[in-house]
């Protein structure tokens, strides 16, 4: 596990997560107890890293969902984006519209980044194992697309 995004930490409630998914309905991951889930936050639909990092998860969901898993992407993308971001690649898991970035600012992937010697504020690639009960269970910080499945199966939460 890397280092704990800003303000949670392994054994705390995980921050509400309300928003709308890809379709325009309402969502709410209260609503998901009683399931562990991985949700992962990710900067932008469509592309390359993002898609492959997508894509891996929605060839794994059988082996996932048999698992008891269930699986939540989040971006700062619109519904519209996260529409045309599904049906293109035919991903099978929920993804939550957060425009307004106030998911990613309560769960603290919100960062300052840099790239190319330029900084700006953007989406710290980050994944979050929440437990049945709510608690957060683990914490992957500045994931990498390749192998965040892998590294998820060594934790042993999938």
């Amino acid at each position: 596990m890397s280092g704990a995004s800003e303000g949670l930490s392994v054994g705390s409630a995980a921050p509400a997560l309300v928003g709308l998914d890809a379709d325009g309905a309402s969502f709410d991951l209260a609503s998901l107890r009683g399931q562990r889930v991985i949700v992962y936050f990710y900067p932008k639909d469509d592309t390359p890293g993002c898609t492959a990092q997508a894509c891996e998860l929605r060839d794994h969901m059988g082996s996932l969902e048999a698992s008891g898993v269930r699986v939540v992407g989040v971006s700062p993308d619109k519904v519209s984006s996260h529409a045309r971001f599904r049906d293109k690649h035919g991903l099978n898991f929920t993804l939550v519209a957060d425009p307004a970035q106030e998911i990613v600012q309560a769960w603290g992937v919100w960062r300052e980044k840099k790239s190319y010697g330029r900084t700006y504020m953007g989406v710290v690639r980050s994944t979050f194992v929440v437990g049945a009960g709510g608690e957060i269970e683990a914490i992957y910080d500045n994931v990498k697309v390749k192998g965040h499945l892998e590294t998820l199966r060594q934790g042993g939460w999938v």
